[in-house]
């Protein structure tokens, strides 16, 4: 686990294709890190997940080239603290509308003298359990904080995010932005479009990476056009879903008023 291969690429400029996962399942966790992606998000958010359902997830994909991103359902600082020590070098942090936001969860993912972070390693995954005897000295440039912009608020203040040091990158939520903007359920609305291009392009000029999720091929084809560094591509329940409303409807089954796509409207 030395080193972070994720926020490497991403100070590079390297590309990085992923995939939500929402199953909140160490199996399905495995098969699509098997798939070939280069970052997998565990969603802490909007899947049933805990801090144990995240750490099987993260060991069920370690053996993987896949990097193991996790979402926290919030900015608690002590939240931080259990992911962390879990191994979780990289999270992603919803909700961040703020500089002063973004600097309390730099302060969050550090340990003394530079941030907060509550020193426990040896008995902690993150260090193999006291195994690693440079983990204290290495840890706070091996993390990787990512917060989320995704509200009108937030995009006044992107550029005063962007510039708050200890934050690599930002990643812009469409459908929560697509609600703020006054278009609930709608993040392909011209609207909430231009302002996620927009969004992408001040990420990309303050020299931060932009990240974001969609379904849609095109649109994420467009986003790594304008710079943007992580795309997730997918989610593994709507993966799951649409397959299998497909082939029941093959057969004349299927839920009256399903559709065989959902989109990510929930996150």
């Amino acid at each position: 686990m030395k080193g972070n291969s994720f926020k490497e690429a991403l100070s590079r400029g390297k590309r990085q294709i992923g995939l939500w996962l929402s199953m909140a399942q160490p199996y399905s966790a495995e098969v699509c890190a098997s798939a070939g992606f280069q970052w997998l998000l565990i969603d802490g958010e909007h899947a049933p997940n805990d801090v144990r359902s995240t750490l099987a997830q993260l060991q069920s994909v370690a053996a993987y080239p896949a990097h193991a991103v996790v979402r926290a359902v919030s900015g608690d600082p002590a939240l931080i603290k259990q992911l962390l020590d879990i191994g979780a070098q990289t999270l992603l942090v919803p909700m961040v509308d703020t500089p002063e936001q973004a600097r309390a969860l730099v302060a969050a993912t550090r340990y003394p003298p530079q941030g907060i972070r509550g020193v426990g390693a040896a008995v902690a995954r993150a260090s193999r359990w006291g195994a690693r005897r440079d983990y204290l000295d290495a840890a706070n440039d091996e993390a990787c904080l990512l917060v989320q912009a995704e509200t009108a608020t937030a995009l006044r203040q992107l550029k005063n995010i962007c510039a708050v040091d200890g934050v690599d990158g930002v990643f812009i939520g469409p459908a929560d932005l697509a609600a703020s903007l006054g278009h609930r359920g709608n993040p392909g609305h011209p609207e909430v479009q231009s302002a996620i291009e927009d969004a992408i392009r001040t990420i990309v000029a303050s020299g931060k990476a932009a990240g974001t999720l969609t379904s849609d091929p095109a649109l994420a084809r467009r986003y790594l056009e304008l710079g943007a560094t992580f795309v997730a591509v997918g989610i593994d329940v709507t993966l799951l879903v649409q397959s299998a409303r497909t082939l029941a409807g093959d057969f004349g089954l299927g839920v009256a008023g399903a559709s065989a796509a959902p989109g990510a409207a929930a996150y």
